[in-house]
């Protein structure tokens, strides 16, 4: 993990300042009081009335001072963490609590998935006998790609190429295309200026923001530098296989969701305790999640630095430097990173191999039960032409 190293001095991972989410050649500025907690920056004209009107309401009282005091520190309201600890990790299961309903969704995903594979490959298995039973007709099918056309037929080829190319991943690879397919979907949003208030509003998290709770989940799939997204995206893939493979994909989606809401809800309160109040963006805290569980379910596994092969260490050892560093940053006030998001995410990782595991997922048969018995409860229908009464 030390090629992280390499990308940070040309990214801005997590914590960036308001006025770089939108560039200067945009048509949009982007204030800092666009919905989402910030001052908003007055034009000169209405300063000086603003002074103006001041200066005349002091002589007018016998004050001394035509400047108001200027601002100090975003004053620390706790209270905005209540709605946020809530959609987190609530007391019980409601709709409001993230954490909960994501790993009960895996699990009756989980379960639709399985039947499903079950009944495709009894399907399959029936295809098979009728084609051996029918055997084969390759005149027809020659017949066939003679009439089609140029182009016809060499789109069937990128198809099938596609195709081949999709058989070859892994079951976690496949997972993580539609991560990486929508985290690129929203970096190419950042550069349309009529969106960017929107996402300023709901893909940045910010506790002094009016809405708190749903960027928690929106801006782990957020990037506004390009470098930022190839990065934590390039670890993603790397380390897919292996947690899909030990967790299985749904609880892997179930895993990634809350790691990054977890994330963002730890940095909700080190950002309100200390009063450093801003927005942060990016798919860090999430990333630490399952970097974190991979390296405490396979502690002996051996990691290399892309540009430097030779050096190798494990993934142990790599953990505990991660967290080193983040712990070093909190402390120390670093600012390059949203260092509490990282901590936060890492934590939960290990956590949840440790004892979330068999505290959450595996007591999840009862719920599974429940959602088996209503699938599949039988629905009673009026006979057609009759009342709708028992005999």
């Amino acid at each position: 993990m030390a090629w992280r190293g390499c990308f940070m001095k040309c990214a801005k991972i997590n914590n960036i300042p308001a006025q770089f989410l939108c560039p200067k050649s945009s048509r949009l500025t982007i204030h800092p009081q666009q919905r989402c907690g910030f001052r908003k920056a007055q034009r000169q004209s209405e300063k000086k009335r603003g002074l103006r009107e001041e200066t005349d309401a002091g002589e007018a009282e016998g004050q001394k001072h035509a400047v108001p005091p200027l601002p100090g520190k975003p004053p620390r309201k706790p209270d905005r963490l209540f709605r946020p600890l809530v959609f987190t990790v609530g007391a019980v299961p409601t709709p409001f609590q993230f954490t909960g309903c994501s790993f009960g969704t895996a699990a009756i995903l989980q379960y639709e998935s399985v039947k499903s594979r079950v009944q495709m490959a009894m399907e399959e298995a029936k295809e098979k006998r009728d084609k051996l039973r029918e055997g084969h007709n390759t005149t027809y099918w020659h017949n066939w790609w003679n009439q089609l056309s140029h182009f016809q037929k060499q789109v069937i080829l990128v198809m099938s190429v596609v195709d081949d190319w999709w058989s070859g991943l892994s079951e976690g690879q496949k997972t993580v295309t539609g991560i990486v397919a929508l985290n690129t979907l929203i970096l190419c949003c950042w550069r349309i200026p009529s969106m960017q208030r929107s996402l300023v509003k709901y893909f940045t998290s910010n506790p002094a923001s009016k809405t708190r709770c749903l960027p928690m989940v929106l801006s782990s799939f957020s990037h506004y530098s390009i470098i930022h997204m190839l990065a934590n995206m390039y670890v993603l893939w790397t380390f897919s296989t292996s947690i899909v493979s030990l967790l299985g994909r749904e609880q892997f989606l179930a895993l990634y969701l809350s790691g990054g809401v977890i994330s963002t809800f730890i940095s909700y309160v080190f950002k309100t305790a200390t009063g450093l109040l801003g927005p942060s963006l990016g798919a860090s805290g999430a990333i630490m999640t399952v970097l974190a569980a991979v390296c405490t379910k396979i502690p002996e596994a051996k990691l290399g630095i892309v540009l430097l092969p030779m050096i190798n260490f494990t993934a142990g050892n790599a953990l505990k430097a991660l967290l080193a560093l983040d712990t070093a940053g909190l402390l120390l006030g670093w600012r390059f990173f949203d260092h509490a998001a990282h901590l936060g995410g890492a934590l939960f990782g290990v956590w949840y191999i440790v004892y979330g595991n068999q505290m959450i997922w595996r007591k999840r048969e009862p719920l599974v039960k429940f959602w088996h018995e209503l699938r599949n409860k039988p629905t009673s229908r009026p006979r057609p032409g009759g009342g709708g009464g028992q005999v």
